[in-house]
């Protein structure tokens, strides 16, 4: 059975290479790339809703067999759940290993609202062993409102009625591990840009990864 199965939402090439490398051990001008790459289970499917950065990072991938780009809804429920399950399938997995959700969260709630932030959330937490997350603070809310404003364009759909709100961290916390059957295994403190890093693992258990006849054998 392949190995780790990863998925990464919102992240551009840089990121994803990067992320690639140092689950490997791989330091960055060190041997060839396929050569390295060759034998090792590790495959990561890295999601942007831009085709222009998805289109870019396929054109300039050192490791295009393992690391593969999408153009995603992740919100788009009739296009990503075929795609996602499509994928997955060649591994014959049911679920990945790990997902990475960075600096996601807060344009998914500006633009679809509490319910959509739930939702968003559910499907991830439904789709992944572990999670980790990192959620944008209010003040980055507050702050994409004033440059939309600047820009002489109307404010964001949801912003103004968003209940869920405030310590996005602790909010977003609250819905996996209280709706989402996730719990918190570690918070690794905060980046440069005072976001939170969290990692949640699911209390499910149907999360193995592997598809249930698979396991059953």
């Amino acid at each position: 059975m392949p190995g780790p199965q990863v998925s990464c939402e919102n992240t551009v090439k840089e990121l994803s290479v990067a992320l690639y490398r140092h689950l490997l051990g791989l330091q960055e001008g060190k041997g060839s790339p396929e050569q390295l790459a060759d034998g090792e289970d590790l495959y990561l499917l890295c999601c942007d809703i831009d085709p222009v950065l998805i289109e870019r990072a396929k054109q300039s991938s050192p490791f295009p067999n393992s690391i593969s780009f999408a153009n995603l809804d992740i919100m788009d429920s009739s296009s990503r759940e075929p795609f996602l399950s499509s994928y997955l399938s060649r591994f014959s997995r049911s679920t990945f290993d790990i997902s990475f959700c960075m600096s996601v969260t807060m344009w998914i709630h500006l633009n679809h609202g509490d319910r959509g932030l739930v939702e968003f959330l559910a499907f991830l937490s439904s789709l992944c062993r572990y999670l980790l997350i990192e959620p944008q603070p209010w003040k980055c809310y507050r702050a994409a409102a004033r440059r939309l404003r600047k820009l002489g364009r109307n404010d964001f759909d949801h912003f103004r009625s968003l209940a869920i709100n405030g310590d996005m961290a602790e909010r977003i916390t609250q819905i996996l591990t209280r709706d989402c059957a996730m719990e918190l295994v570690c918070c690794f403190g905060s980046t440069s840009w005072d976001r939170s890093l969290l990692l949640f693992k699911s209390n499910g258990s149907n999360h193995e990864g592997r598809e249930p006849s698979e396991q059953q054998q």
